[in-house]
């Protein structure tokens, strides 16, 4: 019965309607009667941001005597166009959550006292102060999700007091991506798929790690006849909209493009016009992958070689309204030992199809550029030219890995390493997002101070030393973001209920209060509304307008038809890249395997998000997790055929088990997910106390994953991991 339940729309809003009792505390008024009354109320609505995942979609939150009653999605914002997904709703209860963060707290002990602002800032002040005259300004290390108010607030801070100790979630996300198709066409483009013919989907899911953008245009390719294909491990959820699935053995996509490419060179399908004026290095390419056969990939993959043939065949018909998606995590965000050569692989292959910058292709987006605070009132400090703490972009280390996202896996060994001394961590777990939990409490906890700015007591705000809660984004203004697409734009999060919890703050007034404590308020006198004049002043677009819409469109456009100057070392195509060579890596893509391969009697543990949840920063929401439990979404799946060899029924709990950790959960059987494998949803597995609606429910992939990193992209090797699983008896 599991394996064909799906979540209605109907029974999402039923789930949820304890909405109207909790943001209105009148759960027996009825929609006609709303509706009359709403006329005598006081209603307003007011534009601003989503912060249910990282997608940031634009709302329109209807306020009624001060209180959020409604919120629907803004139809002028490009990332959703109108459309909402569920985790949009769960997270518009944030500001009413009960296990909010209501003020300040200071570790005492095993326990934690509250304290007031004046004293946090002054202590934290002090203890930076302290740690950098002492070990130098490299041991202070800043840990984001990347986001404008973090990027803007924090590197200026981080400036400030001298260091380039900075990481994003990244390396545990899509840093292998972002690095592969850097070193191959210059950037990680965008699709054009409402205009494609055919699209190729490798481990990507546009159903659950869902960008509603995204998913309206594939839905719109789709309704023009374009043939889509999906190849994953496991039949997920934007599978159910396609015209194939494909399932393929895990960590081995390289070798499916490897040996797509090939056919395409054997049979003359790619592009040799555009090759010969965009590329470089591609003759090299071409005698390096001569063994790279449809029949070579069938052992690997087991994907069979005809049908390998099929797909290289339908791509190249298409060209260059096709295209490889470029994904986020997918199969080569951060998984594999061969995850940045995955990249690369996309990045050519695309190439091939001669669809850069063409309709139905992909292509690099565009964005406002916006301005400067005036330098002569409000100086900004110079960059420090110092190296990263953690090796990211340093010769003889991790040259190719960007040093603006670092590798937060490797934070507690360098804690450890006695490297990193103090840790500001703003809006990201990686105790619990990041692999080992053991290897994190035990590195975290050897570091002299530690800060966390966040809404709840995370699993890392446990460890903290301080923790300094913000207000949920309905109630802050955050500074004006740049939207990259088709056009540009500029969008902004602004606060549209006062605080339910006054004794919050937003992070731009927390590094504010500390740079000021720490003699360093010189770079932080303007307020945040003086910051989104300047930012917007290139534009000609007015504060109170884009207050007043949410978003508006600036005059960046794409040139579709014109390819751009790429933004590699030679401004082409590289079938051959220098970078890597310097780096002592292979300047051509070629077959890696896998670091892990399961014995016989193991499974591959794979991981994803889903639709409902955003990692773990969703599972606390009350309306989330009840969609949780009544569809069964934290089940491990299973193949059925290795379920009945292990007498495993649908619904038994099992044990999945290696020498990292051992968890009891129920098993979700199914033809949907490749032999060899089990997957496990990411998000699940909370362990903080203080996180009472998600603590102690499901398994978290992360607990079974061994620390470890790609040396040429840093990535976590997040699905490098082989278990045991058996029935629970």
């Amino acid at each position: 019965m599991g394996e064909e339940r799906r979540i209605s729309r109907r029974k999402f809003l039923k789930v949820s309607a304890a909405t109207g009792a909790l943001l209105t505390v009148q759960p027996k008024i009825g929609m006609n009667q709303w509706v009359n009354a709403a006329k005598q109320e006081d209603i307003k609505r007011i534009p601003t941001l989503c912060n249910g995942c990282t997608s940031r979609c634009g709302i329109i939150a209807t306020i009624k005597n001060g209180r959020l009653i409604h919120i629907e999605g803004n139809k002028e914002h490009p990332t959703n166009n109108g459309r909402l997904c569920g985790r949009a709703y769960g997270a518009a209860m944030l500001a009413y959550h009960k296990d909010r963060l209501q003020g300040p707290m200071k570790r005492v002990g095993d326990e934690f006292v509250p304290i007031s602002w004046e004293q946090a800032y002054k202590e934290i002040g002090a203890k930076l102060k302290e740690i950098i005259t002492k070990y130098g300004p490299a041991s202070v290390m800043y840990m984001h999700n990347p986001k404008e108010v973090g990027k803007f607030y924090g590197y200026r801070f981080m400036n400030a007091i001298g260091s380039n100790s900075i990481q994003t979630h990244h390396s545990v996300c899509y840093i292998s991506r972002d690095v592969g198709l850097e070193h191959t066409i210059g950037a990680t483009p965008n699709t054009d798929a409402a205009n494609a013919k055919y699209m190729l989907f490798i481990g990507r899911s546009v159903g659950d790690g869902i960008k509603p953008s995204h998913l309206q245009g594939m839905m719109k390719g789709r309704d023009k006849k374009a043939k889509i294909v999906c190849v994953d491990p496991r039949h997920n959820a934007t599978a159910n909209i396609v015209d194939e699935w494909i399932p393929i053995k895990p960590g081995t996509d390289i070798a499916l493009l490897l040996a797509i490419a090939n056919t395409m060179i054997k049979n003359d399908w790619y592009d040799k016009a555009f090759i010969d004026q965009y590329a470089i290095g591609f003759e090299e390419f071409k005698k390096e992958i001569q063994t790279y056969t449809p029949e070579w990939a069938e052992k690997i993959t087991t994907i069979p070689a005809t049908k390998i043939v099929e797909i290289a065949k339908d791509l190249s018909a298409a060209k260059p309204h096709a295209f490889i998606d470029p994904s986020w995590k997918g199969a080569f965000g951060c998984n594999y030992l061969n995850s940045p050569e995955t990249a690369r692989m996309v990045g050519l292959v695309n190439a091939m199809l001669g669809n850069i910058n063409q309709k139905g292709g992909i292509y690099f987006a565009v964005e406002p550029k916006l301005g400067k605070l005036d330098s002569a009132k409000h100086p900004a400090p110079e960059k420090p030219k110092v190296d990263h703490i953690d090796g990211s972009g340093v010769e003889g280390q991790y040259p190719l890995v960007p040093s603006s996202k670092g590798m937060p896996h490797r934070t507690p060994g360098l804690i450890d390493e006695g490297k990193v001394k103090a840790v500001f961590i703003n809006h990201f777990n990686p105790v619990r997002n990041t692999p080992d939990r053991q290897y994190n409490i035990d590195g975290y906890k050897k570091a002299e101070l530690i800060v966390v700015c966040d809404i709840w007591m995370s699993e890392t705000a446990e460890l903290a030393h301080y923790v300094l809660p913000e207000p949920t984004y309905l109630e802050r203004t955050e500074i004006i973001e740049p939207l990259a697409g088709k056009t540009g734009a500029v969008t902004i999060r602004q606060q549209v209920i006062d605080k339910f919890h006054p004794n919050t703050k937003p992070f731009s007034e927390i590094i504010t209060g500390i740079a000021k404590e720490m003699g360093l308020g010189q770079y932080f006198n303007f307020t945040i509304d003086e910051l989104n004049e300047a930012l917007l002043k290139p534009t000609g677009i007015s504060y109170k307008e884009l207050k007043e819409k949410g978003v508006i469109k600036t005059k960046e456009m794409v040139e579709f038809g014109k390819v751009p100057k790429l933004k590699t070392e030679s401004g082409k195509v590289e079938f051959y890249s220098e970078a890597y060579k310097k780096a002592g890596f292979s300047p051509i893509p070629v077959w890696m395997p896998p670091k892990v391969e399961p014995k016989k009697g193991e499974f591959r543990l794979i991981w994803g998000k889903q639709n409902v949840h955003s990692h773990s920063s969703t599972a606390n929401i009350p309306q989330l997790m009840q969609v949780t439990k009544d569809y069964n979404l934290e089940r491990v799946w299973i193949n059925t055929k290795k379920a009945k060899e292990l007498g495993i029924k649908d619904g038994d709990f099992v044990i999945i088990e290696n020498d990292l950790f051992k968890g009891k959960i129920r098993a979700k059987v199914t033809e949907r997910i490749f032999p060899d494998a089990i997957f496990l949803p990411g998000g699940y597995g909370a362990f903080a106390k203080n996180l009472k609606i998600s603590n102690g429910f499901g398994l978290c992939p992360n607990d079974f994953v061994k620390t470890g990193t790609d040396p040429i992209s840093g990535n976590g090797l997040m699905m490098e991991t082989a278990v045991t699983v058996r029935k629970d008896v």
